[in-house]
């Protein structure tokens, strides 16, 4: 029997290697093609087990079908492939193809599903599947595999979303001065962080007077990071992007416009209490605010005179002071786990509160 073992790139030799060691008398086809993070294994006995003992190895799909690299011949084995999967059950195809062919990865999806769901009748879940119909395509021939649905996944149904928060977070960034290479360094990463986290709205606020060229920089610092997030996202997520509208304000203006009904102000600052502190209250706030202001310093903190305006003033990292470039992230996946945990605690109410009531019932 054969098995595809699937490793990051150039870590193919190693994973054959260790692989000799555990399982005797295996034949390892390294980068079959030249085709990187994939090692071909031929053995008797299954090798499953022992080679995910190997933490270079991701993935071990076992061979069940090989047939030509052809369309039609794929299809073909539709029959025997719904053999291995119950009507009760959801499944999706997943090809990968690796080489030039009159079809593409799509139409294996495509034509194959429909074929298997006509011969179960099972339902297609393209999220969450039951079973998973591997079309491994490798040059001429192409290999089908099918598993379990996959242990790790990074839009998993039972995950909040958590844009949920971060759509209604306004970031208050003060902008770094100094050399102007610096300054668009900072820049860069700021407007990067602010990208990753997809926040409603960045708005760059100096303290009074600030040197025009070192806030140019800074700014052009700004968009080049943004720019290359966002380039990134584009490419990673199933879903549309859009980019953070940035702006500029002076930061006691940004005070005066956001201290508005139902808009929590947030000052992040050693001087604060932490967020194990005051976690009970903001969990709530957090999940009513219409919109959450988050004010972060640089090089030097947010004046004292506006602690007095804010809901929260928070120590993100007691007895440590955060560097500029950290601000964004640290803050963010701060208030994220605050507002998670908020929601986890109403399920287990809920969920409570429903046995409760079953046990009521039952008496």
């Amino acid at each position: 029997m054969k098995f595809i073992i699937k490793t990051q790139k150039g870590y193919e030799g190693i994973a054959a290697n260790y692989l000799k060691e555990e399982v005797e008398d295996i034949k390892v086809h390294i980068t079959p093609h030249g085709y990187s993070g994939i090692v071909i294994v031929e053995s008797e006995d299954d090798i499953t087990d022992k080679a995910l003992k190997i933490p270079e190895i991701e993935r071990v799909l076992k061979v069940l079908f090989e047939v030509p690299a052809d369309l039609e011949k794929i299809v073909s084995l539709a029959d025997k492939i719904a053999e291995h999967i119950n009507e009760g059950e959801s499944f999706a195809v997943e090809t990968k193809r690796r080489g030039k062919h009159n079809f593409s990865s799509v139409d294996v999806n495509i034509v194959l599903g429909a074929k298997i769901k006509d011969l179960t009748n099972a339902e297609v879940n393209l999220d969450y599947p039951d079973k998973v119909v591997y079309v491994e395509i490798i040059k001429d021939i192409a290999y089908i595999c099918i598993g379990e649905r996959k242990e790790w996944r990074k839009y998993e149904s039972n995950k909040k979303n958590a844009r949920e928060l971060f759509k209604k977070v306004t970031i208050v960034q003060m902008p770094y001065w100094g050399e102007l290479k610096v300054c668009r360094k900072f820049g860069e990463q700021i407007g990067r962080a602010a990208q990753a986290f997809e926040v409603k709205e960045l708005i760059i606020a100096p303290k009074g007077k600030i040197d025009a060229y070192e806030l140019l920089e800074f700014l052009k610092g700004v968009q080049i990071g943004q720019k290359s997030r966002y380039l990134v996202q584009k490419e990673a997520y199933p879903w549309e992007v859009k980019k953070v509208p940035v702006s500029v304000h002076e930061l006691y203006q940004v005070v005066r416009d956001k201290r508005r009904n139902n808009r929590l102000l947030i000052v992040t600052d050693p001087k604060g209490n932490t967020l194990n502190q005051v976690k009970d209250k903001l969990k709530k706030d957090l999940k009513f605010a219409k919109e959450v202001i988050i004010f972060i310093g640089s090089r030097e903190g947010i004046p004292r005179g506006i602690f007095r305006f804010a809901d929260y003033v928070i120590d993100l990292a007691p007895y440590m002071t955060f560097a500029t470039e950290h601000g964004i992230p640290g803050a963010l996946i701060g208030l994220w786990t605050i507002y998670d945990e908020e929601n986890d605690d109403n399920e287990n109410n809920d969920e409570n509160n429903e046995n409760s009531g079953n046990e009521e019932t039952t008496k």
